[in-house]
C-alpha cells in the first residue's frame, strides 16, 4: 500500500508580510495513522524538497502527540526535507493520495496544473482521495470527464467562513473554501467550528478542520480496505 501526502510549497501569507505553509497536524496524524498501518508513505509538493511550515502550527497550542512523535522522528523529518515534486507523479504510482492543508494551498495547490491533473486522474482510476481544512479548496479547477466542476453534486466539507474569519484571514486569503466549494456546486456542509467532521462521498472524502485530518486517515484506510476486498 502505497500513499502519498501532498504539501504546499507556498510560504507568503498574501501581502501580510506573515509566514504561511503547511498546517503539522494536518501532516503528522496521517502520517502515523498510514505509517503504523503499514503503507509507504510518500511526501510530496509543487517545487519538491522541503516544504515551509506554517509557523503557527508548531506553538505550544497546536502541538499533539503526533506532531511531537513526528519531529522526533530521523526517518519522518528526512522525508519532509526532501518530497518528490508533484509533477512527477501519475496515478500509476500510488493507492491514494491525501492533500493536508493550512494556508498555502489555498495560493499553489489550488492553481497547479499537476494537482488538477492528479485529482482528476486518481478518482478516475477508481483510487480514493483524501482533501482536509483548506486543502478541498484545490479542487476548485478540477472537473468530471464532461467538463463540469468536479465536486458539482458532491457531499464535501471544509475549512468554514466562520473558521477563517476566527482566525483573522477572511480579507486575505485569495477565496474563501466555504464559499468556493458552494459556488462551484458541491453539497456542502459543515459542523461546529474546530470539530471534527469528515464526509464520504464516493472515493472522494474530505474532512472540516486540523482536528479532522485524523479521522479523515482513518476513513481512508477504511476505503482502501473496502477497495481491495471488492477487487479480491
Amino acid at each position: 500500500m502505497k500513499i502519498v501526502i501532498v504539501l504546499t510549497s507556498h510560504d507568503e501569507l498574501g501581502t501580510t508580510g506573515r509566514k504561511t505553509g503547511f498546517w503539522l497536524e494536518e501532516l503528522a496524524a496521517p502520517y502515523y495513522r498510514f505509517k503504523d498501518a503499514g503503507a509507504e508513505v510518500v511526501l510530496a509538493s509543487p517545487k519538491g524538497g522541503r516544504p515551509p511550515l506554517d509557523p503557527k502550527s508548531n506553538e505550544p497550542d497546536f502541538r499533539t502527540d503526533e506532531t511531537r512523535r513526528f519531529e522526533a522522528d530521523p526517518e519522518a523529518m528526512a522525508a519532509l526535507a526532501d518530497t518528490v515534486r508533484l509533477g512527477s507523479l501519475t496515478a500509476d504510482d500510488f493507492d491514494t493520495i491525501f492533500y493536508a492543508g493550512g494556508h498555502g494551498p489555498l495560493w499553489d495547490l489550488a492553481e497547479d496544473p499537476d494537482s488538477v491533473r492528479l485529482i482528476e486522474t486518481t478518482l478516475r482510476a477508481g483510487k480514493p482521495l483524501a482533501l482536509v481544512c483548506h486543502a478541498p479548496g484545490v479542487m476548485r479547477h478540477a472537473t468530471n470527464p464532461d467538463g463540469t466542476p468536479l465536486v458539482r453534486g458532491r457531499q464535501v466539507t471544509g475549512f468554514t467562513n466562520g473558521e477563517e474569519a476566527a482566525v483573522g484571514l477572511t480579507e486575505v486569503v485569495p477565496f474563501l473554501v466555504e464559499d468556493e466549494l458552494k459556488k462551484l456546486g458541491a453539497d456542502y456542509s459543515k459542523t461546529d467550528d474546530w470539530q471534527p467532521y469528515i464526509l464520504t462521498d464516493g472515493l472522494l472524502l474530505t474532512g472540516q478542520n486540523p482536528a479532522s485530518s485524523g479521522p479523515a486517515a482513518d476513513a481512508l484506510l477504511a476505503l482502501l480496505a473496502e477497495a481491495g476486498n471488492s477487487r479480491a
